[in-house]
């Protein structure tokens, strides 16, 4: 299949549609959690940001909307509007629940609607690689109740979705694009290239950032004792590859961040792991133990 033909164009938006699961995120089952449990998730330090980012995205899209000459990518465009709000409230309902600690987000006005868009879309693919891997982690420790990962198993989802309908979008408007924005393809894929290598980078070395923006960091820290660089990377790319797996294979799936992970992974297995970093099951324990029962929820 030709990328940027009208067949490209009608299988990535019929996937993104065929995707789309209807409910409310106050309708989910919030479970009831125990003190040890809230103070873990409001020793997160993330919740701002992540409010913040879903926030400005729905907004951010719709203004896509309106430049967008194409019907089908616009009625998809909608939907991603439609969840990414959907994202926003299902966060603040889960800050108000349990009396998470963030900032009331400000969205602005979207000045250039598809650059602010290819950009969020680039960064989306980023984020998305450490969620997946972060939710592994976080639900194999067993330290929080399974019903509250049900409810981000469809932001998971989603997130998946997102970013394969971006990749392919991004694509297709290249290849429609014109002469000149088609010869700035590869630089700005260089460019993206280097920003998810240095961001790659601060996840392997462990280097404070922004608030929020070391989210898979800071958050596998909370679940897993004797957190190693090693089980995150690899962790991040098992995940990444189950979840794009389902997708059709004349899609694009992305191939950037996970190719530098994989970079990173076979440095790092050339490194000898000491006793106390040794690989471990997803709960913070080596293969074939557990951990106490007093930290299982």
């Amino acid at each position: 299949m030709r990328v940027g033909s009208e067949a490209h164009k009608q299988l990535f938006c019929r996937t993104f549609f065929e995707g789309h699961v209807k409910y409310e995120p106050a309708d989910l089952t919030w479970p009831e959690l125990g003190e040890e449990q809230i103070a873990l998730l409001r020793g997160l330090p993330f919740w701002s940001h992540a409010l913040q980012f879903e926030s400005d995205a729905g907004p951010m899209i719709r203004s896509v909307i309106e430049v967008e000459p194409d019907p089908l990518i616009r009625e998809a465009l909608s939907l991603q509007a439609y969840e990414e709000e959907r994202h926003a409230r299902l966060v603040a309902h889960m800050i108000d629940l349990y009396g998470l600690p963030a900032e009331e987000a400000h969205v602005e006005a979207t000045r250039d609607p598809i650059r602010e868009f290819i950009d969020f879309g680039f960064e989306e693919c980023l984020d998305s690689f450490g969620a997946f891997g972060l939710y592994k982690l976080a639900r194999d420790s067993r330290l929080m109740p399974v019903p509250l990962f049900d409810v981000f198993e469809n932001v998971m989802r989603e997130e998946s979705h997102h970013i394969v309908f971006f990749i392919n979008w991004y694509a297709h408007h290249q290849a429609n694009a014109s002469r000149a924005a088609r010869w700035l393809r590869t630089p700005k894929a260089l460019w993206h290239y280097a920003r998810a290598l240095t961001q790659i980078a601060d996840l392997v070395r462990g280097d404070d950032t922004e608030e929020g923006a070391d989210f898979i960091v800071t958050g596998a820290q909370a679940f897993v004792d004797d957190l190693t660089p090693r089980l995150v990377v690899s962790t991040c790319l098992s995940e990444n590859e189950r979840r794009m797996a389902g997708f059709d294979r004349r899609l694009l799936v992305p191939r950037l961040v996970p190719a530098v992970a994989r970079l990173a992974d076979a440095v790092l297995r050339l490194v000898p792991e000491r006793a106390s970093e040794r690989p471990t099951n997803g709960s913070g324990t080596p293969p074939g133990s557990s951990r106490p029962a007093s930290r299982a929820a």
